[in-house]
């Protein structure tokens, strides 16, 4: 019956230490994944601007190459009739040949025949200043088909260097997600069973002692013990338990690494009784006062001053909801944790 009992106080240590582990477990998961997201959405607009460029960039290709399909159109059109054109000239100056031998015959047609080939001339030359016109122009928008190419080129190469980027901080994340979970795990597991030893160091301590006990994961003791009604002062008592208290802190430092950042938490709690004098307007003063005793007294014992918080939270998180006299006497307490800092 003795090793039953003592397996069930055994996991009733245990169980909340593994729930303030998941909880811990849960804050540094929400914390990366809150750097997960921040740098996924940076990432996602970097692209999305970068898909933008691209998009508007082969929208402006595809009006070149209509412009340019266009130009050479019409280009080939201006070539076809400057080809008829010489071919026209080339009839007239074979006719204008022929009518010179027959001059007496045909002066005035002779005449006609050069003044349509000054005009059929001049047509040409328009022609083909027309269609070297279009041909530079169909060279420009080459030129710009070209550069709008090579801007796509390194769109593309900036793109998959991003994404690329993109892809190595998600694996460094993980990485270092991976390594925070497994250091937070070990300290965890280190902290848990330190505080299994110093729980039942404690209890050997003040063995016997009904006003106090252990819940959850905390050290309770009943102000009476340690403090009179509406005081921050202790009492004889109460410095006899805080000095056995001081010893077994004492020797857990002793046996804790000096690697693992530990401290032991000191909550002053008052019951829902309203307090109002000149020293302690509030319970938020006495529960913080009594919390600040407790912590100056082991100082003076010889624990370090680093490894010890003092925190005051009134009557404002009670152990029991009611306002019978049993129940009020549970929320008057002061509650020692080991926690990590």
């Amino acid at each position: 019956m003795a090793g039953r009992g003592r397996r069930g106080a055994a996991y009733t240590d245990f169980w909340p230490g593994y729930v303030d582990v998941l909880s811990t477990l849960l804050l540094v998961v929400t914390f990366l994944m809150s750097i997960f997201m921040l740098a996924q959405f940076f990432a996602t607009q970097e692209v999305a601007g970068k898909d933008t460029a691209l998009k508007r960039l082969n929208l402006q290709i595809a009006e070149l190459t209509n412009l340019l399909s266009l130009e050479k159109n019409r280009a080939k059109d201006t070539q076809d009739e400057l080809a008829a054109l010489q071919a026209t000239l080339a009839s007239l100056q074979e006719e204008n040949q022929r009518l010179a031998g027959s001059a007496q015959s045909g002066d005035e047609e002779a005449k006609s025949s050069q003044a349509r080939i000054a005009a059929l001339t001049q047509d040409l030359e328009n022609q083909k200043a027309t269609s070297n016109e279009a041909l530079a122009k169909v060279d420009l928008l080459n030129q710009q088909l070209l550069a709008l190419r090579r801007q796509i080129a390194a769109l593309n190469e900036a793109l998959e260097a991003s994404e690329a980027k993109d892809k190595q901080s998600q694996d460094r994340i993980k990485d270092l997600g991976e390594r925070l979970n497994a250091a937070l795990a070990r300290q965890v597991q280190e902290l848990q069973r330190y505080r299994s030893d110093f729980f039942g160091r404690l209890r050997e301590l003040l063995a016997g002692r009904k006003d106090i006990r252990v819940v959850g994961d905390r050290f309770v003791f009943q102000s009476e013990v340690l403090f009179p009604s509406g005081s921050a002062e202790m009492t004889v008592e109460g410095l006899a338990a805080m000095d056995q208290l001081a010893s077994a802190i004492i020797e857990l430092e002793r046996q804790i690494p000096k690697e693992l950042n530990w401290a032991l938490q000191v909550d002053g709690h008052t019951d829902a009784q309203p307090i109002a004098t000149s020293t302690f307007p509030s319970n938020w003063e006495l529960s913080t006062a009594r919390a600040i005793s407790v912590v100056r007294y082991l100082v003076s014992r010889g624990v370090p001053a680093q490894r010890l918080v003092a925190a005051g939270y009134g009557e404002f998180a009670p152990l029991e909801p009611g306002n019978d006299p049993e129940s009020m006497r549970k929320n008057r307490r002061i509650e020692l944790k080991l926690t990590n800092r």
